[in-house]
């Protein structure tokens, strides 16, 4: 089955305090980071929530199940059968990450920003984002029956320039 990579980039950051997307780590920006990340995961990586990548659905500023929709809906009208999400901030995944996540749907119980979606949970998620007020990850992976995945890594989390410090100073 063909998996779209999707790095959620579209957030505010309020807490981070500038376009966390664009921070450096590395020499390299998180974006870039996060995208070589999920590379060897998928059959292709998009950017979702920024303008030159997959619109958020229905609007932006759903958080992050609107742009989970945005990329679960690409995946559908481009051959897709699953999408493995991931933020822009964990720019460090384990290398059987989708290994652990298959069958489609789960999600990493600690972080649920990290998961694997079938596109079939696609008309349940339009529907939530359309119709309910309860839009966390957690109420859709309930309303899907998706999988909340233990893992024995602690994947990367970069609210502030202090964590993205930390993170700079831990070869991983």
């Amino acid at each position: 089955m063909k998996t779209l990579g999707a790095v959620l980039a579209g957030g505010r950051s309020r807490r981070f305090g500038s376009d966390k997307a664009v921070a450096m780590l590395d020499g390299q920006t998180l974006l870039d980071h996060a995208r070589a990340a999920l590379h060897p995961h998928c059959d292709a990586v998009v950017i979702v929530g920024r303008e030159s990548g997959i619109a958020d659905w229905p609007r932006p500023d759903m958080g992050p199940l609107g742009a989970i929709a945005g990329a679960l809906r690409h995946a559908a009208t481009n051959g897709f059968g699953q999408v493995l999400i991931a933020p822009v901030d964990c720019v460090r995944l384990p290398t059987d990450l989708r290994a652990r996540l298959e069958p489609a749907s789960a999600f990493v119980d600690t972080q649920p920003v990290v998961g694997l979606w079938s596109v079939t949970a696609l008309d349940d998620l339009q529907a939530m984002l359309t119709g309910e007020d309860d839009h966390a990850v957690r109420a859709f992976a309930r309303r899907v029956g998706a999988r909340g995945i233990a893992v024995d890594f602690a994947l990367p989390n970069i609210n502030s320039a202090d964590d993205l410090a930390r993170l700079a100073g831990d070869p991983g």
